[in-house]
């Protein structure tokens, strides 16, 4: 089970992934991961996790790691009033200062004072990372950019580089608080970009309106909603009409207008009139809880990427150090004159080493792409399904509420009683071919007591006279009735037969969605597309055609939909795209699965993208900030190491200075972070 841990002002991507590692090492916590936006950090627990007794160790190891992070909770995340983090950097400018002082005393020529003053000067400079490193080892955590930082800077010190030594402390310390500073604000761009939070509720109550927290509303509760106010809870409008800005679930600009007996999601502004909304849930079932939930879920699912610096860096790391200690042995053991001069290389090449542009950027840039996604109406469910949809090279496609509007029309029927025993019969059906056919026949229904439902076939009525069939020809043809009308080719055909005896059939039609055609052309040229339909044949292909004749499976069960997606061919991962129950297992089983925001509640709980609007040509605007924050990612990795490497080769021949080296690692990490933010600001996705 999943329980979450807030862990306020934790800033730093690295000291993020070493609390993730410490934490697994605990009993009863198998794996960690943290959500940067909403600073919490999830945890996957086993049932004997007890929260109370684990979270003096957690706050431990914490605080061992990184300075003023407060940890509390989750549930008590509403009623902690948090501290803004101030940090510290009095011993610093103290440290400055100093060293200033032992500058000016070069002109008096009293080394001993001077060379002094430098060292107490560094102590104070660099007494934050140092304390780092002092956590760091009592962790047994030996090699990290601080400790790299302060190797490199005591051998500077050594061979008479004071200057530069103080100066890459003080870069390296501006250069982590931009990083911060930095992160912060994407955390709170990706935070605003989802700001779905509901604050309070105006419940009415004996005639008065009282201000609630959401979580307190209950199934029946009148809500009053005002101009300018969130939806907080999903309902029916009882009372007025107005217009609602969606684009915070949807990503549409366009306004939406509704009036009484429409059902509103939570989550949604009234821009319009006052409106009485019925609350048909409680707020941890409502639409905006379940996003909020998935969003702050969305990073127990890391890419390869992600995953691949992780374990890099923590191997990487010794690595560099190893290195840096044979470049001063080796030589020395050659020419020992110059033992100090390759202690100087030595100190440039562990600056330059830091991993901190990646261990930074690829995370960041992951986070940068689910925001963007969710500004649009897109959310993704993890950076992983951001990383593998980028390697998709086949479609299965759901019809029916997916490609068409679902909205089926009676078009046809043979005769008053085929319509009538039809109705009364799918008046005990939500299929939405049955609510057509019900919505259509305007005379009474008839009542039953024994009625069944068979997916995929149709639903049977048993009483003391036989059975009343009304369902697809499968059905007719397993219990052996006769259809004699020959098939209409421009609907779905709901054949009627009473007690043994074909009576006759209801046509429903369905129309394509706009959207459907321009985006399945569009999409057909990169990859394979199938539709998968329960439709009959004649049905499945004149939509194909009409599509652009993109392949089709029909007379589909929801099981031989599994089989035929299966019988897809692939060389790299294959998607599906589906909104009804019957489309749940498929959606689940495939590499990807993405549900349509319109459908229903088990599809888009199984899902691993889900689609807000009810808009096919969202699924190519996914595409595209994937294959962008792709793009990014293998930029950020081959900028930070292409020109870390370069700058190792400098230094291992004694060409570089400490400046650049300074430049190769907190110049590129910057670099890096603003790289990785143009997800943010990009209008071009």
């Amino acid at each position: 089970m999943i329980t979450k841990i807030v862990m306020k002002n934790l800033m730093c991507s690295t000291c993020a992934g070493k609390i993730e590692r410490e934490l697994k090492k605990l009993p009863n916590i198998n794996s960690a991961t943290f959500n940067f936006p909403n600073q919490v950090m999830l945890m996957d627990v086993t049932e004997d996790f007890d929260e109370t007794d684990a979270l003096p160790k957690i706050k431990e190891i914490v605080d061992s790691i990184e300075d003023g992070v407060e940890t509390y909770p989750y549930s008590k995340r509403n009623l902690i009033e948090t501290k803004k983090r101030i940090d510290t950097y009095y011993t610093f400018f103290i440290g400055v200062t100093i060293y200033i002082i032992g500058f000016l005393l070069q002109y008096f020529n009293i080394y001993w004072i001077e060379y002094s003053l430098y060292w107490v000067g560094y102590l104070f400079i660099a007494y934050k990372i140092m304390s780092k490193t002092i956590r760091g080892l009592k962790r047994k955590d030996f090699f990290n950019e601080n400790t790299l930082m302060i190797i490199a800077t005591i051998a500077a010190m050594f061979v008479g580089h004071p200057y530069e030594a103080a100066l890459v402390i003080i870069l390296y310390t501006a250069g982590e608080y931009l990083q911060h500073r930095a992160v912060h604000r994407s955390k709170n761009d990706i935070s605003n970009l989802i700001d779905l939070k509901v604050e309070y509720a105006n419940i009415l109550e004996n005639d008065e309106i009282v201000i609630k927290d959401p979580m307190y509303i209950t199934k029946g509760d009148i809500i009053v909603v005002r101009n300018g106010e969130k939806i907080p809870i999903d309902g029916f409008i009882i009372k007025g009409t107005t217009s609602l800005n969606t684009s915070a679930l949807t990503g549409e600009a366009k306004l939406s207008t509704v009036k009484k007996g429409d059902y509103v999601l939570s989550g949604n502004i009234n821009v319009g009139n006052v409106i009485h909304i019925e609350a048909k849930k409680e707020y941890k079932e409502s639409t905006i809880s379940k996003m909020l939930d998935l969003i702050e879920n969305s990073t127990t699912h890391k890419a390869k990427a992600e995953n691949f610096i992780t374990k890099f860096a923590r191997y990487y790391t010794p690595t560099v150090t190893a290195l840096a200690l044979l470049m001063v042995i080796i030589p020395s053991l050659v020419n020992p004159s110059g033992y100090q001069d390759y202690i100087y290389r030595a100190a440039q090449f562990l600056v330059i080493s830091c991993p901190c542009a990646l261990v930074l950027g690829i995370p960041l840039s992951y986070f940068a792409g689910i925001g963007a996604s969710a500004r649009r109406g897109i959310l993704f469910k993890g950076s992983s399904y951001l990383h593998m949809i980028t390697n998709i090279d086949s479609i299965g496609i759901d019809k029916t509420g997916t490609l068409t509007h679902g909205d089926f029309q009676v078009s046809d029927y043979t005769s008053d009683l085929a319509l009538e025993l039809a109705a009364s019969v799918e008046n005990y059906s939500n299929h939405p071919i049955a609510k057509s056919i019900v919505s259509y026949y305007k005379g009474p229904l008839k009542e039953f007591d024994n009625v069944t439902e068979l997916p995929g076939f149709g639903l049977v009525v048993e009483d003391k006279q036989g059975k009343i069939l009304v369902g697809n020809r499968k059905l007719m043809n397993k219990n052996n009735i006769s259809v004699k009308d020959k098939k209409t080719l421009t609907g779905s055909n709901v054949y009627v037969a009473r007690y043994g005896k074909y009576i006759g059939k209801v046509v429903v039609s369905d129309t394509i969605k706009n959207s459907s055609f321009n985006t399945l052309r569009r999409l057909s040229y990169e990859y394979d597309i199938t539709m998968l339909t329960g439709d009959n044949d004649a049905i499945a292909k004149e939509v194909s055609m009409e599509l652009g004749g993109i392949k089709y499976r029909s007379d589909l069960l929801p099981e031989d939909k599994i089989d035929a997606f299966n019988d897809i061919e692939s060389k790299g991962y294959k998607l599906f795209v589906g909104d009804g129950i019957n489309d749940a297992p498929l959606l689940k089983q495939a590499d990807i699965g993405v549900a349509m925001g319109d459908g229903s509640e088990l599809a888009i709980d199984v899902a691993d993208v889900i689609i807000m609007k009810n808009d096919i040509g969202l699924l190519e605007k996914a595409f595209r900030i994937a294959k962008k924050t792709k793009r990014i990612v293998y930029q950020n990795i081959t900028i930070s190491l292409g020109v870390k490497a370069l700058f190792l080769l400098l230094a291992a021949f004694g060409i570089s200075r400490m400046w650049m080296a300074i430049f190769a690692d907190v110049g590129i990490t910057l670099i890096a972070i603003l790289n990785s933010l143009r997800l943010i600001y990009s209008k071009r996705l």
